[in-house]
C-alpha cells in the first residue's frame, strides 16, 4: 500500500506549474480588461491542477499496465514500482478528472453551456496521451496537444469565462504559456529517451533524437520571452518577464552539458520554477496597463 507521500509524488508536483501558469496568465488578461473575477479564476485553476493531476495517475496508470516504465529513470512510478495496484491509480485518475469535471460544469453554468464540449475534449485528451489502444503520446505528438490544451485552451478559456468574449490578447499571450509547457515535456522526455525506445515509446524526443532534443528544449524555454517583448508594444509591463530571464541559465546550461538522469529531473524542477516566475511576471504585465 503506498504511503500519503508516494501518492503525493505519484501527483508529480514539478509539473504543476504547466496547470498553474496558463490560469495566472488568462486572469492577467481579464484583469486587464477590467473584468477579472476571482472566484471564476479560482474555479478555472480547479479545473488546471485537477486535469494536470489526472493526466499524471493516468499517465501512471497506462505506462505502468502497459510496462512503458520498466526501465524508468525518473521519479518513482506508482503501478510500475508496484507501490499500488493498478486500480487504485486508475480511481485516483478518474477521480480528479471527475473534480475537474464538476468545477468545469460549475464554469459552464454560468457562462456558456458549450464549454461543456472543451471540457470533455480536455478529460479526452488528458486520457488518451498514454491511454487507450493508440495514444497519441506514443506518437511523437505530446507537445502538439500540450501547446493547445495547457496553452491555447488554458489561457483563453481561463480568459474567456471571467470576460464572457475573446480577445487577440488572450490568443497571443497562450502562446508563451504553451511553449513553456512543452519546454517541461520535452526535458522529461529527454530523460525518458533510453527507455521509452526500448519500449517502443515513441516521443518527439525519441523520434528526433538526444541533440535536436536539447535545441528544442532550449529554444522552447527562451521564446516566451522574446513573445513577452513582443507584446510590450501594447502592454508595456510584460518587459518585467526578462527579470526571470537568469533562471534559465542554470537548467539551459546543464542540458546543453549533455546532463542526463537524475540531472534531468533537477532540470525539470528548475524549468518549472522559471516557468512559474515567467508566468507571474507575465501577468502583472498583461494586467497593468501604462
Amino acid at each position: 500500500m503506498a504511503k500519503p507521500r508516494e501518492w503525493l509524488a505519484g501527483t508529480r508536483p514539478r509539473t504543476l506549474p504547466a496547470a498553474v501558469v496558463p490560469v495566472l496568465i488568462g486572469s492577467g488578461v481579464a484583469f486587464g480588461y477590467g473584468k477579472f473575477s476571482w472566484w471564476r479564476a479560482a474555479l478555472a485553476l480547479v479545473v488546471a491542477l485537477a486535469l494536470q493531476v489526472g493526466v499524471n495517475f493516468a499517465n501512471d496508470y497506462s505506462d505502468g499496465v502497459r510496462g512503458s516504465d520498466e526501465k524508468r529513470v525518473g521519479p518513482v512510478r506508482l503501478v510500475a514500482s508496484g507501490l499500488a495496484p493498478p486500480r487504485q491509480v486508475l480511481a485516483a485518475a478518474f477521480g480528479f478528472f471527475a473534480l475537474a469535471g464538476a468545477a468545469g460544469l460549475a464554469l459552464a453554468a454560468v457562462t456558456s453551456w458549450w464549454l461543456l464540449l472543451v471540457g470533455a475534449a480536455c478529460i479526452a485528451a488528458a486520457w488518451f496521451y498514454t491511454g487507450g489502444p493508440r495514444p497519441y503520446g506514443y506518437i511523437g505528438l505530446g507537445e502538439v496537444f500540450v501547446f493547445a490544451f495547457f496553452g491555447v485552451v488554458a489561457v483563453t478559456g481561463t480568459a474567456y469565462v471571467q470576460m464572457k468574449g475573446f480577445s487577440w490578447l488572450g490568443l497571443a499571450a497562450s502562446v508563451p504559456a504553451g511553449l513553456l509547457a512543452c519546454a517541461l515535456l520535452m526535458v522529461n522526455n529527454l530523460r525518458d529517451i533510453r527507455g521509452d525506445t526500448v519500449a517502443g515509446k515513441r516521443t518527439l524526443a525519441v523520434m528526433i533524437g538526444d541533440a535536436r532534443s536539447r535545441f528544442s528544449y532550449v529554444l522552447t524555454l527562451l521564446l516566451p520571452f522574446g513573445f513577452a517583448v513582443l507584446l510590450a508594444v501594447f502592454r508595456p509591463l510584460t518587459l518585467i518577464t526578462l527579470a526571470a530571464l537568469p533562471l534559465a541559465r542554470v537548467p539551459i546550461r546543464s542540458v546543453r552539458a549533455g546532463a542526463s538522469g537524475p540531472a534531468l529531473i533537477k532540470a525539470l524542477g528548475e524549468t518549472g520554477r522559471l516557468q512559474l516566475a515567467f508566468g507571474i511576471a507575465f501577468t502583472i504585465g498583461l494586467a497593468v496597463h501604462l
